[in-house]
């Protein structure tokens, strides 16, 4: 008897599974019929304005079915699409261009059809069940007829998780554009970098340097006829020294911080936290234990830490920060958060978004949240290897 509990639970869940996509079938079925007319409207361009908002209510109802696939199946179901963004023409191009709209196109009918058909089975299947199994668990038989349920249930999933979701050329075409929009954002971040450098030195240490010279100039035709005034240019020249290699190792530092050198990231971490004027939660574990990760990761991971907490120092008004490190299948995760309010935005030219294209130039991935009223949370993923 309790084995047949157990199935008759489990035949209860299937049941249910089938039954929750009954208004999926509904909303397919006027689709086997709205999706064609769209299209027709749409070449004739009566109808182009509405066809990509016909194209985002058929995506809502496919990935509500992903989801429903994916539970029922334990693992999810992908989804890809191209974005319908830019002008209503644009809009109209890329709804009737995206493989992923006439994927759902043909998942339409099977929905219908298989939804209505497994419910169907199910009612007539329950009380035949219910007696042939019940009959059979008094006897303390194995059920036969309750495990149909769960098979019509899996099937439904399956068929659909296998027809919604993304071929393979799709995916590598995706990952194609994502390591071209990353490698582009590498390169414009890199020659950022390279003007941002070239600035400081022409404009500081470069200023500084003529500076300096004209001091040595001044002491070297004065040395004989007045040595007060020469050894006066030689101290200020000995001052704009110290001045030039303090800019020297600021502009060093922003290309590669020493102190991961000499300290390892969990020490540059932490002196980071130390200036950050704020207390600063840390769990640094996973970096503490004499295992360097590779040099562009620590520095990435630096700069990332860097940034979030100036950010959270100059504008979130926080008073407590958090940064905590995991590692697992051979990627590096790095938290940021903070309790302040919230609002941070990623704008051309902001910190932020110097994040998100130092991270992607790693094939890593950049997750902002940050809501008003916060908390601000930002997770960072790289690839570090084992």
């Amino acid at each position: 008897m309790a084995h047949f509990s157990s199935q008759l639970q489990r035949s209860w869940q299937a049941s249910c599974h089938l039954f929750f996509g009954l208004p999926v079938a509904m909303a397919a079925f006027l689709g086997c019929f709205a999706v064609p007319a769209g299209v027709f409207f749409t070449l004739v361009l009566v109808g182009a304005p509405a066809w990509p908002e016909i194209v985002r209510v058929l995506r809502r109802f496919a990935g509500y079915e992903r989801v429903r696939a994916g539970g029922w199946l334990g693992k999810p179901v992908p989804e890809l699409y191209l974005p319908l963004d830019g002008s209503p023409s644009d809009r109209v191009r890329l709804a009737l261009t995206d493989p992923g709209t006439w994927r759902d196109a043909l998942w339409l009918p099977y929905a219908t059809l298989s939804i209505l058909g497994f419910s169907a089975g199910v009612l007539v299947l329950w009380p035949v069940a219910l007696l042939v199994d019940g009959t059979a668990a008094v006897f303390g038989r194995r059920p036969r007829a309750l495990p149909v349920l769960e098979d019509l249930a899996d099937a439904q999933a399956r068929w659909t998780a296998a027809l919604l979701k993304p071929s393979p050329s799709a995916r590598l075409g995706q990952r194609v554009a994502e390591l071209s929009e990353s490698r582009a954002g590498a390169m414009e971040s890199h020659s950022a970098e390279l003007r941002r450098i070239e600035r400081d030195l022409h404009d500081g240490v470069q200023a500084q340097l003529v500076a300096l010279s004209m001091r040595v100039g001044l002491a070297r035709q004065q040395v004989r006829s007045d040595p007060d005034a020469a050894t006066r240019w030689l101290a200020e020249a000995q001052e704009e020294i110290d001045a030039t290699l303090a800019a020297l190792r600021g502009i060093v530092r922003t290309v590669h911080p020493p102190v991961l050198t000499d300290r390892g990231l969990a020490g540059a971490v932490r002196a980071l936290a130390v200036s950050a004027d704020i207390p600063v939660e840390m769990n640094l574990a996973v970096v503490e234990n004499g295992h360097r990760l590779p040099a562009a990761v620590e520095a990435a991971v630096y700069f990332v830490i860097a940034e979030c907490l100036t950010n959270i120092r100059k504008h979130s008004g926080a008073t407590h920060a958090s940064v905590r490190f995991t590692r697992a299948d051979g990627s590096l995760q790095v938290v940021v958060t903070d309790n302040g309010r919230g609002g941070a935005e990623e704008r051309g030219g902001s910190g932020l978004l110097g994040v998100r294209r130092r991270v992607a130039a790693l094939d890593g991935t950049t997750e902002i949240t940050s809501p008003p009223g916060g908390p601000t949370r930002t997770k960072v993923e790289l690839p570090c290897g084992s």
